[in-house]
């Protein structure tokens, strides 16, 4: 598969065929040859409709995805103590960052509140840590449908204070721990700052949300533009959504943040959508409402590219580019003081 993507672009470009023009964006060659070669294989993020497959075939799919292994990166495993148990997570420390107050990214991995695992998310964190020079707490939240709403929100409002209560045993600086993740885990983190900025305990002080979900409630025009055959379909985001929200009123914001109440005392927020996906609309209509109500927002559009591109940075220079602006972005935003 990698050595596909290292052809002369010529020859690339003769395998994925035509650029693809929607919405007047054109997709990006490698996101293109990545769909083409996708839909070859008959890949699908919902395999049979069965979560235990679906999960198998994400778990599968990381030894393609793996990236460089950087020696500066240390890695070690954590308990996060729950009132549903223990929660399992993986600390990502830069070397140099051992012995200090250092910033900290608490992860929380995409699939859907389905499928994923702070295993298959290994070769990304692992990335973003050497990159942006930060420590990463990644996170197992608990999964549906075996764990509906609220599981994972309450799972990730309980990994963000794990954190804080223990920062000075992590090596981490009270003041810099941040939430983050992308798709589903974007937004997790989008409704626990929600939710600490209504509460009396500790808040994070940014939100990086990557391609984020945040309305359950409706379409919006991106999802008819891109979903059919762009990795994330629009049964994908049916079906997902009915496993975590089974029962619940979608409008409760801690399922659609969109309908939250937000003002300007939220953590600033960075947020990146792609081009091609069917939720590029719903996060992008988020940062403008964080924008209107006066928090501090950077919204950044990769408009080549189809959900989940981070995940993809091993595989070709396009998304490796984009994974890189998004470690400058945490690295920026959390090595200066908030």
């Amino acid at each position: 598969m990698r050595l596909m993507f290292r052809l002369p672009e010529p020859v690339k470009r003769r395998m994925a065929g035509p650029t693809v023009q929607i919405d007047g964006q054109a997709l990006g060659l490698d996101a293109q040859l990545l769909v083409e070669m996708s839909r070859r294989v008959g890949f699908s993020l919902v395999v049979n409709e069965s979560p235990d497959e679906s999960r198998a075939a994400m778990e599968s799919g990381r030894y393609t995805l793996e990236g460089p292994r950087y020696e500066d990166i240390v890695s070690e495993n954590l308990a996060i103590d729950s009132t549903h148990g223990d929660l399992h997570a993986t600390l990502y420390t830069p070397r140099h960052l051992t012995a200090s107050a250092a910033p900290l990214l608490v992860f929380f991995h995409g699939g859907g509140w389905v499928i994923g695992s702070r295993t298959s998310y290994d070769p990304l964190v692992h990335f973003l840590a050497h990159h942006a020079q930060v420590k990463i707490m990644s996170v197992d939240y608990r999964l549906a449908p075996e764990h509906p709403f609220p599981a994972a929100s309450e799972d990730a409002l309980a990994a963000f204070e794990h954190a804080h209560r223990h920062a000075d045993e992590l090596g981490v600086d009270r003041a810099r721990i941040a939430v983050g993740g992308d798709s589903a885990g974007a937004h997790l983190s989008a409704v626990l700052a929600q939710v600490t900025a209504r509460g009396e305990g500790p808040r994070p002080s940014h939100q990086f949300l990557f391609y984020p979900a945040t309305d359950l409630t409706r379409r919006r025009p991106s999802r008819d533009l891109f979903g059919d055959g762009l990795i994330l379909t629009d049964h994908d985001i049916t079906w997902f959504a009915d496993q975590y929200a089974a029962g619940a009123d979608r409008s409760d914001p801690r399922l659609s943040p969109l309908l939250g109440e937000v003002d300007a005392s939220l953590p600033p927020a960075y947020i990146t959508t792609a081009g091609f996906d069917p939720l590029r609309d719903e996060g992008e209509r988020y940062a403008e409402k964080l924008r209107q109500a006066g928090a501090e927002v950077t919204l950044h559009r990769e408009t080549d590219l189809v959900h989940g591109y981070l995940t993809f940075f091993a595989v070709a220079a396009r998304f490796r580019a984009a994974a890189l602006e998004v470690a400058r972005a945490i690295h920026d935003r959390m090595h200066h003081s908030p």
